[in-house]
C-alpha cells in the first residue's frame, strides 16, 4: 500500500500546535489517536505527544505527580513540578518539532493545569498565569479540543476502562467527585474565555458522532491554515 508522504513544510513556517483536554474518563486517548491519523492521512508531519510527561526526564516528573505516596504532595509543590515537566518538554520537543515544520498533537497543556491545579486545588490562577509567562512564553496552542461529559457518564467510562486494563485508579483519578467537578468547570471557563481557540465536543455522544464532530473542526482549521 502506497503511504502517503509528509507535505514539504513551507520555508520557515512554523508548524501548528493542537492540544486535547477535558478531565477523566472522556475519551482523550482515543481521540487523540484520531487526530494525528486524520492529519498524517493530509499529508502533514505529526509529533504526538502527552503532559505532563514527552521526553525521558519529563515522564520520570509525571510518575513522580501520580503515584501515590504515604506522603502527600504540597499544592504548590505538585504546580512547580507540572511547569518543570512542562519546560523540558518545550525545549526538547515542542518547540523544536515546531520549528521545523511539523504540528505537534498533544494530550493536554496548560488548560489542563489551569483546570486541576486552579479548579481542582484552588490554586490562584495568577500564579499559574505567572509561571506559564515564565516557561512559554507567548507559546500556547492554535486549537485546543475540549471534550466534554458529565461526570456520572465519565466515571463509568473510566471505572470500564480500569476493569479492562486491571490498572488501579492514579493520584489524580483517586480524587473526590467535588475535585473533578471543579476541574471541569474550570475547563468550561476556559473555553468561555478563549472561543477562537477552544471548541467544545460533547464527548458523550457516540464515538463516531464524536469523530464527526473533530473531523469537521479540522477540516475548517486546516484549511485555514494551509
Amino acid at each position: 500500500m502506497t503511504q502517503t508522504q509528509p507535505a514539504e513544510p513551507t520555508s520557515g513556517a512554523r508548524g501548528r500546535f493542537i492540544t486535547l483536554e477535558g478531565g477523566e474518563g472522556v475519551g482523550k486517548s482515543t481521540n487523540l489517536a484520531f487526530v494525528v491519523d486524520a492529519l498524517e492521512a493530509r499529508g502533514i508531519e505529526v509529533v504526538q505527544t502527552r503532559e505532563p510527561g514527552g521526553t525521558p526526564r519529563a515522564e520520570a516528573i509525571r510518575e513522580l505527580l501520580l503515584a501515590s505516596s504515604d506522603e502527600p504532595l504540597d499544592s504548590d509543590a505538585e504546580l512547580l513540578l507540572v511547569f518543570a515537566a512542562r519546560a523540558q518538554h518545550l525545549a526538547q520537543r515542542i518547540r523544536p518539532a515546531l520549528e521545523r515544520g511539523a504540528w505537534v498533537v498533544s494530550d493536554r497543556f496548560t488548560d489542563a493545569t489551569f483546570a486541576y491545579q486552579g479548579g481542582g486545588r484552588g490554586l490562584p490562577f495568577e500564579r499559574i498565569v505567572q509561571l506559564e509567562r515564565l516557561v512559554q512564553g507567548e507559546l500556547t496552542p492554535d486549537l485546543t479540543l475540549l471534550l466534554d461529559m458529565p461526570l456520572d457518564a465519565a466515571e463509568r467510562r473510566l471505572a470500564g476502562r480500569l476493569d479492562r486494563t486491571g490498572t488501579r485508579k492514579d493520584r489524580f483519578e483517586q480524587e473526590r467527585r467535588d475535585f473533578f467537578e471543579r476541574v471541569r468547570l474550570a475547563y468550561l471557563a476556559r473555553a468561555e474565555q478563549a472561543p477562537q481557540r477552544m471548541v467544545r465536543i460533547d464527548a458523550d455522544a457516540s464515538l463516531e458522532e464524536v469523530q464527526r464532530r473533530i473531523t469537521r473542526v479540522l477540516d475548517e482549521r486546516v484549511a485555514q491554515w494551509t
